[in-house]
């Protein structure tokens, strides 16, 4: 059974979304059967347990699981999970991925047509400001309730609100991100009683920023903490990826910052995973790369979404669910040629002694000619409901999976590192960006060095091409493109980018995704982004 930090899915979830009010009211009610705040926050255990929540948001849909009580509604509650929505954006836009379904609009992501009324974008932002809320409302009830505790309760519960501030940040970081200028609510303002204020992307980096410099002193150290759960280096991690991202989101350099957080990452201990294949299966929670992860249980987190759609919509064709340990599959998600050909050798095939080059393509072609048509384009079989050795998962079953995701890992600090020193951060030293970069190709080739890299190959566009092999279809691919300026315009295209076969150019504005028009008649305080 996995040593992990279980997810409970509780009433007290609702609770705390009714707190704000409860405060204002300062009673009890007469209703012996009601649940109050101050009952609920007696212990460190009954934190604990909230905290569970917001984890659990990530990957849990609602209080029931796999459906019947959703957070959010106006969606199907598989479609609204936060991973397979934060995935479909980060994937399914690029050159990684694309999708046979007709739900709605789901096409429109691989196409770049989406709207400001499209119901996965708009079920993407409504997740992280739920997400945000959860985070908000159990720091607040820390700040309250802490005095109430013991010195050792007290202590313990700082951990807990470090965390609950590091995941929210995180959310806003994906905020950021994808939508760019985000409203803005923290612990301080109650719910329900204000329209909020949209900040500016350039003040959200500095909030993003501050909080993760703050909360970091109180998280439990690199490595030590339960699994699943962040540590200082998730934290450092999130930061490394903040200031490599930082041109893009306030219009500065940051690759200095880039070095300082991946070489406290990397001073901490993690090691790469020796067999590259064995980072997405079903006992991935033993992996000694992993940093942070969305945790998923066949037993206690049933959804529709999150690994149980990665893994189960890659599955189609000639391909056998069994050997996916699952019971079937859904024929909706391949790959493009352009991403194909990344794994290509001098002969123009794909270079199989790479063993990131999970393709299926018995009965796949490899030119898309009907992105319906799960056959076209090649299969991916990177996740898998199996353990490393091919055993059965711990919890088997048909349709909900073992496997967690892993969000953060050392080969992307290392590319990290990589890119940054190229950028040139002062700092950086291209003789560890070089060693880095060799181990992870090491890795992939079985131990071997015969796909090692010179310093005259270490180049830019080489970082670009090796995250997209190393870590494709984890939910990096869109922002690493606009990054690279390559994900609109037209110095890079793919098949279906812009609704053409062959690719097109398609336009700028699209770097960002428009504020939900919902949400944008809802609240005046709100300004869509531009273009929409």
């Amino acid at each position: 059974m996995k040593k992990q930090y279980r997810i409970i899915i509780m009433s007290l979830g609702i609770a705390l979304i009714a707190t704000s009010c409860l405060k204002d009211l300062d009673t009890e009610p007469l209703d012996k059967n009601i649940t109050t705040t101050n009952k609920v926050f007696k212990d460190t255990s009954a934190f604990k347990e909230a905290l569970a929540k917001i984890y659990g948001g990530y990957a849990l849909t609602g209080q029931q699981g796999p459906a019947g009580d959703a957070d959010i509604s106006g969606i199907d509650e598989g479609f609204s999970n936060y991973l397979r929505q934060y995935w479909n954006c980060q994937e399914l836009t690029t050159d990684e991925a694309v999708i046979a379904w007709n739900d709605a609009t789901i096409k429109d992501f691989h196409w770049h047509t989406w709207t400001p009324s499209d119901v996965f974008i708009t079920a993407m932002y409504y997740r992280i400001m739920y997400q945000i809320t959860l985070a908000n409302d159990f720091i607040s009830n820390c700040d309250e309730y802490a005095g109430k505790l013991s010195a050792q309760g007290q202590a313990e519960l700082k951990h807990y609100k470090a965390e609950a501030r590091f995941l929210r940040a995180l959310t806003y970081w994906h905020g950021i991100d994808l939508f760019g200028n985000m409203p803005f609510v923290t612990e301080k303002d109650k719910v329900g009683s204000f329209f909020p204020k949209q900040i500016s992307r350039s003040d959200l980096f500095d909030y993003i920023e501050k909080e993760l410099l703050e909360c970091e002193k109180d998280l439990v150290d690199a490595r030590q903490n339960e699994y699943g759960r962040a540590d200082k280096a998730a934290a450092w991690t999130l930061l490394a990826k903040l200031y490599l991202n930082a041109k893009v989101y306030k219009g500065v350099e940051e690759y200095d910052k880039v070095i300082t957080y991946t070489q406290k990452v990397i001073d901490a201990g993690y090691t790469l995973q020796p067999v590259y294949p064995h980072l997405f299966c079903a006992d991935n929670h033993l992996s000694p790369e992993i940093i942070f992860s969305i945790n998923f249980d066949g037993l206690h987190t049933r959804t529709w979404g999150g690994m149980v759609y990665l893994i189960h919509a890659a599955i189609g064709g000639t391909m056998k669910p069994a050997d996916f340990g699952v019971g079937g599959g859904w024929g909706g998600t391949r790959t493009t040629k352009a991403f194909v050909e990344k794994f290509y050798n001098s002969n123009n095939t794909i270079d199989t002694l790479d063993s990131r080059a999970l393709f299926h393509t018995d009965g796949q072609k490899l030119e898309i000619d009907d992105i319906g048509n799960f056959t076209d384009g090649y299969a991916i079989k990177k996740y898998k409901n199996v353990t490393s050795t091919g055993a059965p998962a711990p919890h088997a079953h048909p349709d909900f999976v073992d496997t967690d995701f892993p969000m953060f890992r050392l080969a992307d600090v290392y590319l990290m590192y990589a890119e940054a020193t190229l950028r040139g951060a002062a700092n950086g030293n291209l003789t560890k960006a070089l060693e880095y970069v060799n181990a992870i190709r090491t890795r992939a080739y079985g131990g071997q060095t015969t796909g090692n890299i010179s310093s005259g190959e270490l180049t830019l566009d080489f970082i670009l091409d090796e995250r997209a092999r190393e870590l494709y279809w984890e939910g990096h691919r869109r922002t690493d493109l606009i990054r690279f300026g390559k994900f609109t315009g037209g110095d890079y295209i793919w098949p279906w980018k812009g609704k053409v076969k062959e690719g097109t150019a398609t336009p700028n504005h699209l770097n960002l995704f428009p504020i939900p028009s919902s949400d944008l008649n809802a609240n005046p305080n709100l300004v869509q982004n531009p273009g929409y």
